[in-house]
């Protein structure tokens, strides 16, 4: 059985360095000479060779519960570089307001659902998981002047949500494998040394996907995209767009003053203003009541005021 494993690993393997194009091929070759030498039959090789391509298939589209794993495994690594900012209120307050706007978005529901957890850091930065953990640092809440601005920070994570733009981050890393059906039958038959070879493979994707969130960042285009969902689940939950406008403004001015955090993160934030004031004029958004106003602004002071 163990020997069936090792197929079953080589396959695996094959994924890894060809991509899921070549798969079947390669994972059908492994199996037909794992046959004719007697390690396996010739119906378990055609067995091989067939989930080899559900694979390739399943590589191509996550399910929600692998989604929601590969997400909490990001959420860890990153809890593991900043502390959580334990301030009941004001992460109670962030939820509430983040549930809600996710609610607006296009992707209203997840399979954990989403979670908002404020960092302990002076960072200026904000993190959505694949999972729906949504991440937003102290430095970055600074920015903002009122609930309009904090919610569209929050609209801007769920928008990377929205276009899974994590989970494409994941893909080009080859993470799917880890989480396929196919491959976790592989665990199943593996022996340990071929186990802990597919955990050193899904740890480091894992840490792909962290660094793609920590350091390297999301191309202009993913940017713009969540720029765009933000605008639309803001204006769907009656928030002023705008808001978006002043946080980049206020980032860019702390950019060139040379200030911490997103430098390497993400695009220019004048280059991003001058897309989402665009989009806001060809919008149909409009300004909540005064009295609606005044309400968010009260709670905002509350509970944020002290950031």
């Amino acid at each position: 059985m163990k020997s069936y494993g090792v197929v079953w690993i080589a396959c695996t393997a094959a994924l890894l360095v060809a991509g899921c194009a070549g798969l079947g091929d390669v994972a059908g070759l492994g199996a037909g000479a794992a046959a004719s030498t007697g390690y396996v039959t010739t119906s378990q090789a055609e067995s091989i060779a067939r989930s080899a391509q559900d694979i390739a298939r399943s590589a191509e589209d996550l399910t929600p519960e692998q989604e929601y794993y590969i997400g909490r495994s990001v959420g860890a690594v990153i809890l593991d570089s900043y502390d959580p900012w334990d301030e009941q209120e004001a992460n109670r307050y962030l939820n509430l307001l983040g549930q809600s706007l996710a609610l607006a978005s296009d992707r209203p529901e997840l399979f954990g659902g989403y979670r908002f957890q404020i960092l302990d850091t002076e960072e200026i930065n904000a993190f959505a998981t694949p999972s729906g953990l949504i991440f937003v640092s102290r430095g970055m809440l600074r920015l903002t002047g009122s609930e309009d601005d904090v919610a569209a920070i929050l609209a801007h994570e769920i928008g990377h949500i929205e276009h899974q733009h994590g989970v494409k981050a994941i893909r080009t890393s080859r993470l799917t494998t880890a989480f396929s059906s196919s491959a976790m039958t592989a665990v199943e038959l593996a022996g340990p040394e071929e186990v802990a070879a597919l955990t050193r493979t899904f740890d480091d994707s894992i840490s792909d996907i962290t660094d793609t969130l920590v350091s390297s960042g999301y191309s202009r285009g993913a940017e713009r995209e969540a720029d765009l969902a933000a605008l639309r689940i803001l204006a769907r939950a009656g928030y002023d767009q705008s808001g978006l406008v002043r946080v980049l403004q206020a980032m860019d001015e702390v950019w060139a003053a040379g200030g911490p955090g997103f430098l390497s993160t993400h695009p220019d934030p004048q280059d991003r203003i001058d897309d989402i004031r665009s989009a806001i004029e060809t919008g149909s958004g409009s300004a909540a009541p005064a009295a609606t106003q005044s309400v968010r602004q009260n709670r905002y002071r509350a509970t944020l005021g002290d950031v």
